[in-house]
Order: C-alpha cells, then sequence, then structure tokens
C-alpha cells in the first residue's frame, strides 16, 4: 500500500521468496543452461496456447527473429508490420533481410486493422505480423482468414498479451507462431526470456536447432543456426511466474474495470474492449484530449506513474524513415500518428491496493478541471 505522497509506479516487477528459492535451486543443482526446468517450462507454457509446442528462447526479440526464420522468411520478402507498436516488431523483421510494410490500426483497440492489411498487400507479401497491443488481441479472425485467402504466414507479437485471447482461442494459437517476452515489467516474467509457440512440430523442431547453433545432438550440426537458449534459472523462475499468473491476470482485469468505472473526466478515453475479446491488461493506456505532456506533469506530481507507448511510431524512427526516404516510399497512417500523439498508460498492475486505484481516478478526474 502507499501513502498519499509516495508514487504509484506504472509497473512493478514482481521478485517474490519464491522466485528466488527457485534460481537457487537451480544454481545448486549444477543444471543451469537449456536443461530440465527450460523443458518443464515449454511444457507448462502450452497450457495457454492450447497445446502447442513451445520452444524457450532469452528473449521476446529472438522469438520474433527465429519464428521468422524458421518460416523461410528473407530477402525479397515484405512482412506487415504496425507501426504503433515496440520497434522489435519490426526490428525482427529486417533482421532475416526482409522488408516491413505498415499498416495502419485500429483506433480502438490499437491493433492492425485487417481492411488497413489488405490494402498494404503486394505480390511479395509473405508474412503479417499482428502485435497484441497492451494485451489485446487484435482481430485474429479477419487477419487469419485473409492469410489463408493469401497464402500468408502469420506470426503472432504477443509479448505483452500472456493469457489473452479472442472468442475463446488464445493468442499465441491463431497463426504459424506466436511469439512472447518474459522482461521484467511483462505480466509474467522469467528475468528475461522468450518463447515461442506453433502448432507444427516440423517447425517446432526447426526453432530448436536454430537457437541451439543449428544442433539437436552435441556436434552434429544440421543447419546454421544461433546461441539464443533459455537459462534454467529463467526458465524456473519463468515456472514460479507462470502458476501465478491466472491470479494477476484476475486482478488485472479488475483493476482496470474498476478504472474504466469510475474514470469520468470528459478529455480523457478510457479503453475499450472488442467482442469476444478477453484484454489483460499489460497497460491500461488512455487518450488524452487536449495538452498530454501537462496531464502527465499533473499526474506525475499527484503521485501516479504514468508512461507513454509508443511517442514515436516506428516509420518515423531513424532506421526506418531514412531508408524509406531513399527508397521513396511514404505511410499513410493517420490512426498510428493520432494514437502516438494522445496515449498514456496508468498504472494496472496487480501490486495496486484499493487506496491506490482510488489515488489514480482522483488524479485523473481532476485533469478536466486543470487542462
Amino acid at each position: 500500500m502507499t501513502d498519499a505522497h509516495e508514487l504509484i509506479p506504472a509497473a512493478r516487477p514482481v521478485i517474490d521468496e519464491e522466485e528466488i528459492e527457485a534460481a537457487v535451486r537451480v544454481l545448486r543443482s549444477g543444471r543451469v543452461v537449456q536443461g530440465p526446468e527450460v523443458a518443464a517450462f515449454e511444457e507448462e507454457f502450452g497450457e495457454l496456447v492450447a497445446g502447442r509446442h513451445c520452444v524457450a528462447v532469452n528473449s521476446g526479440t529472438s522469438a520474433l527473429h527465429l519464428a521468422l526464420l524458421a518460416l523461410g522468411i528473407g530477402p525479397g520478402d515484405e512482412v506487415v508490420v504496425p507501426s504503433f507498436s515496440f520497434a522489435a516488431s519490426a526490428n525482427a523483421v529486417r533482421l532475416v533481410g526482409a522488408d516491413v510494410v505498415f499498416a495502419d490500426i485500429e483506433a480502438d483497440s490499437f491493433c492492425l486493422d485487417p481492411e488497413a492489411v489488405e490494402a498494404a498487400l503486394t505480390p511479395r507479401t509473405a508474412a503479417i505480423m499482428p502485435v497484441h497491443l497492451y494485451g489485446h488481441p487484435a482481430a485474429m479472425d479477419r487477419i487469419m482468414d485473409l492469410a489463408n485467402r493469401h497464402g500468408l504466414a502469420v506470426v503472432e507479437d504477443a509479448c505483452q498479451a500472456h493469457a489473452a485471447a479472442l472468442h475463446g482461442t488464445p493468442v499465441g494459437a491463431f497463426g504459424n507462431a506466436g511469439t512472447f517476452s518474459f522482461y521484467p515489467t511483462k505480466n509474467m516474467h522469467s528475468l528475461e526470456g522468450g518463447m515461442v509457440s506453433t502448432g507444427d512440430p516440423e517447425l517446432a523442431r526447426t526453432l530448436r536447432l536454430l537457437r541451439n547453433q543449428g544442433m539437436e545432438q552435441r556436434y552434429a550440426n544440421e543447419i546454421v543456426g544461433a546461441n539464443v537458449r533459455m537459462t534454467d534459472v529463467s526458465a524456473a523462475i519463468g515456472r514460479v511466474q507462470r502458476a501465478k499468473l491466472a491470479g494477476w491476470t484476475e486482478r488485472r482485469i479488475a483493476n482496470a474495470a474498476y478504472l474504466t468505472e469510475h474514470i469520468t473526466a470528459a478529455n480523457v478515453l478510457t479503453p475499450t474492449v472488442a467482442e469476444g475479446a478477453r484484454h489483460v491488461y499489460h497497460q491500461y493506456t488512455v487518450r488524452i484530449r487536449g495538452d498530454r505532456d501537462a496531464a502527465m506533469a499533473r499526474l506525475t506530481e499527484a503521485g501516479i506513474g504514468n508512461a507513454v507507448y509508443y511517442p514515436t511510431p516506428i516509420h518515423r524512427l531513424k532506421p526506418y524513415r531514412e531508408p524509406d526516404q531513399k527508397a521513396g516510399r511514404t505511410w499513410d497512417l493517420p490512426r498510428t500518428e493520432s494514437a502516438a500523439a494522445e496515449v498514456v498508460s496508468l498504472p494496472v498492475h496487480p501490486g495496486l491496493s484499493q487506496q491506490d486505484l482510488e489515488r489514480v481516478v482522483a488524479a485523473v478526474n481532476a485533469l478536466e478541471e486543470q487542462l
């Protein structure tokens, strides 16, 4: 619980005695890399993605990178990606040598707009990468229909959406591959780590080869691979967090429901949830109509942690802006630009007390008079 003067953080990673004990247990065992803890974590995480094969790696970015590699995406291919996301989504495409094609988002969900995706398709399009941003599932039913009609691969970026679902199907169980991050601020973590899910056993085997220098058996390299293995220390922590995820998720959803019910400021638009969607609120993201910088300053003065995810769309970041300018490519993404200019994320994590929630509501509602 926080007092009236203490900052309520926007995110609070959980490292309790259970996580510490799990890490110490592994360290004492001497089996610390790609051992039994990793295998157990993969099996247990599979329960979140409808029993799909799961392959653990060292980060969410590695998960994205390996998924594209395993699907054979490379030079000459295009992958449709939202610009309103963390740069890792597009970086993974560039890392395999493919070209990024940006498509606009839906105004309500902040996720890829299937109509914008269809308009962005070309003869070189090989894959679509929907991002389940802030924990809200993208419109996967429509995206999968689009991908199936055009013979395209789908790589879900579910790095912010552990246990999210659409019409009862969990994210990570729609596309050819789903990818997750276990960074400390995510809904569950392993200190650092990632996971790829797939329903294709051959793709899963390729992913396992890619993460381990192309080997299944030592010194019997089958393909060119890398070292992006997960440690057993990380996996042990991830297993503890995985067991807690259901309770934490329900708390996030309840916290979000309280905020949505009680935030009444006319210049603050609370998040909406699409029909059939299970939003797991990695972030509780509002839109500020007015001076966002002033609003954020007021919230900080009131002790309410807040942040913007993401202030600069990927297509305007230097590594993407300059090459596109040279190639004469421009992007018309009005909903992306609007979101980047208006969004602010507020505390929603399971560590919030009732007093914390009331303080957040009071500070946000005060913005109606302050701006």
